[in-house]
């Protein structure tokens, strides 16, 4: 009876041996997967749009009458100050018709200096404003009444208004210049008897340097003809084009970042405007697309860009300095919710979870899972409830 009992006990250790080795033999693998933990940190929302630098203020001289342009002694870079002679033009003989369009230009420079003069009566008024708005802001974050993120975004309309006040100060001078130069042309025309005129000299209308030399042989110039373009390269702003279900998300005094300019570190910048009106413009693949332009007042020194520099424009519309995150690959739909793989002893468990903000590449969890815990990112098809997982090698 003991020997049969014994004989009993070994059968089923060899079974249970047996299937031991046949499991280890014939079990699935595990699904090989990359993974990552569930961390606490800062999270940003951006707006991502390739954009270009440009000079803030920038001034085109070009010929006020037909005539022979004198060969342009200046090149790109050249250093100029407002009134500076850049280039000189011989006036053509006009008829009275092109007489009466030269007189008709004189009257549209002195309306556009009357306007640019409104314009700064109008950008002092809403400076004045501003200034008055943050003192009384600046009172109210002291008493407690308002949160300190107030006052900045009232330091920063003061700012903004400062940059427009110089702006249209700027459009003033580059008008007046305009109308110098139109009623000089007049002066130049010939006279009613045949007696030629005098020589155009045309003026800078601002201190800078030369941007752009687009005429710079002599040669005969019909009226309009640009000759150069002159800016101040001390002074740039970043213009983005974005698409307008994103532009209305963004406001001025947002963080911007300028990055892929060629530096090693990123650029900080600061929404000045958002533009008003939208334009249509055809995408790569061929779709219309309506955007607007964001324009952007640099913080950091831009270093080496210059005019027209290429960078990439992350407009930020959403931060936090500590939220609980996961990579934005490990979130997945799964019913009417968000969900994710966690793994727990060597397998994958699928929890449902909330998320709140995310870009490409985090997304917030605000329930479902703690800080710590061990999430599958890019699951696959094979990924499934209870399924065994180990880590890919890096």
């Amino acid at each position: 009876m003991k020997n049969n009992k014994a004989r009993y006990l070994y059968w089923l250790a060899g079974l249970a041996a047996a299937a031991a080795l046949a499991w280890l033999f014939f079990a699935p693998e595990p699904v090989v997967v990359e993974m990552a933990a569930v961390t606490r940190g800062p999270l940003e929302v951006t707006v991502d749009q390739e954009g270009e630098v440009r000079v803030h203020d920038r001034y085109v001289v070009a010929a006020p009458v037909a005539g022979k342009l004198v060969r342009v002694n200046l090149h790109d870079g050249d250093a100029v100050k407002a009134g500076d002679v850049v280039a000189e033009l011989e006036p053509s003989p006009l008829d009275a018709r092109a007489r009466d369009e030269a007189i008709a230009r004189v009257e549209a420079a002195r309306a556009s200096v009357r306007e640019a003069e409104k314009r700064v009566e109008q950008a002092a008024a809403m400076l004045a404003q501003e200034r008055s708005e943050l003192t009384r802001v600046e009172r109210l974050v002291a008493e407690r009444f308002v949160s300190p993120e107030a006052a900045d975004k009232a330091r920063t309309a003061v700012k903004t208004g400062v940059a427009e006040l110089e702006a249209a100060n700027a459009r003033v001078a580059a008008a007046r210049s305009e109308e110098k130069g139109a009623q000089a042309a007049l002066l130049a025309l010939p006279s009613a008897d045949g007696k030629p005129g005098r020589v155009v000299r045309l003026a800078s209308p601002a201190t800078g340097r030369v941007l752009r030399v687009t005429q710079q042989s002599e040669r005969t110039v019909p009226a309009g003809t640009q000759v150069m373009v002159i800016g101040d390269p001390g002074r740039f702003e970043i213009v983005a084009d974005v698409l307008s279900s994103d532009a209305v998300k963004i406001k001025p005094g947002a963080t911007a970042w300028l990055e892929e300019w060629g530096g090693d570190r990123r650029l900080r910048a600061t929404v000045r405007l958002v533009e008003p009106y939208a334009f249509t413009k055809v995408s790569a693949l061929g779709i219309e697309e309506k955007r607007v332009n964001v324009v952007m007042d640099p913080v950091d020194p831009l270093g080496p860009l210059g005019d027209g520099y290429r960078v990439e424009a992350r407009i930020v519309i959403w931060s936090s300095p500590d939220v609980l995150k996961v990579p934005a690959s490990a979130v997945f739909r799964s019913g009417g919710g968000w969900a994710v793989f966690v793994v727990e002893d060597g397998r994958a468990r699928q929890r449902a979870v909330e998320v709140g903000a995310r870009n490409p590449v985090e997304a917030e969890i605000r329930s479902g899972v703690a800080a710590g815990a061990t999430v599958i990112k890019y699951p696959t098809n094979e990924v499934a409830e209870g399924v065994r997982v180990a880590a890919a090698k890096r």
